[in-house]
């Protein structure tokens, strides 16, 4: 496994991120001027560049960043390197917002939409990113959904399931995907997150369920949104949380 830092909240650079796994290789550059979309497209290709190359040499990448968009990138890289990857995406959040339905406008909470296929002249055309299948997609622990989400998810092949219901027979096929966005987590067990969300499970809880997805070595490629503010401690919590299931 190559550990891989992406020290990047969509195209602004975290400096001071800190991260629960050491990384080897740390991806920055000169983003070009533009907006946002072509400064993330820029970043993701590297991230692509980087996931494909580790692939093609048999390693699993696991990639970290302070964002889910990250995840663009990843799962283009798996792409270029001849995969059709299934997803499970931890997360509190449902990130199937859309340009048209955020009253926020925050893009971080349209990656899984983005990589359903929604609008692929946004960065997915640019990436050489194909749409995943949504009937191979699993999302966990999404509690915080905006009434678009919702309505979105109520009709869409994406299956859900709790944190806890987490187990081998309910996973997409290989190669999977594994996204774990750690506001998934309870804020009270997870102090500094930048989106916190109540009534999660504990960070315990969570990485059990990521270690029963890893035993069924079908996970080709690890995403983790360390989405908290830097030095509250996140790092450290999820680092012992994780100890003997990721390296």
């Amino acid at each position: 496994m190559t550990n891989i830092l992406v020290p990047y909240h969509l195209d602004e650079h975290v400096p001071d991120l800190d991260v629960p796994v050491s990384p080897e290789v740390t991806i920055t550059g000169d983003l070009p001027s533009g907006d946002r979309w072509q400064r993330m497209s820029h970043l993701y290709g590297s991230v692509a560049a980087a996931v494909a190359a580790d692939i093609a040499a048999g390693v699993r990448p696991l990639v970290m960043s302070s964002d889910c968009t990250t995840s663009l990138g990843i799962v283009a890289g798996m792409q270029s390197a001849g995969m059709r990857p299934s997803v499970v995406w931890f997360d509190g959040h449902g990130d199937v917002q859309t340009v048209e339905t955020s009253t926020s406008g925050y893009l971080g909470g349209m990656p899984l939409r983005i990589l359903a296929g929604y609008r692929p002249e946004l960065v997915a055309d640019s990436l050489g990113m194909r749409p995943i299948d949504e009937s191979t997609t699993l999302l966990v622990g999404a509690r915080d959904l905006d009434p678009p989400e919702a309505e979105y998810l109520a009709t869409a092949p994406i299956r859900r399931c709790a944190v806890t219901d987490v187990r081998p027979d309910i996973l997409p096929p290989a190669p999977i995907y594994l996204h774990v966005d750690f506001d998934v987590t309870d804020p009270a067990d997870l102090p500094g997150l930048l989106f916190p969300t109540a009534d999660g499970p504990g960070v315990a809880t969570v990485a059990a369920a990521i270690d029963r997805v890893l035993d069924t070595r079908r996970v080709a490629a690890i995403g983790l949104g360390c989405t908290w503010h830097p030095g509250n401690g996140a790092a450290d919590r999820v680092r012992t949380a994780l100890a003997g299931i990721l390296p």
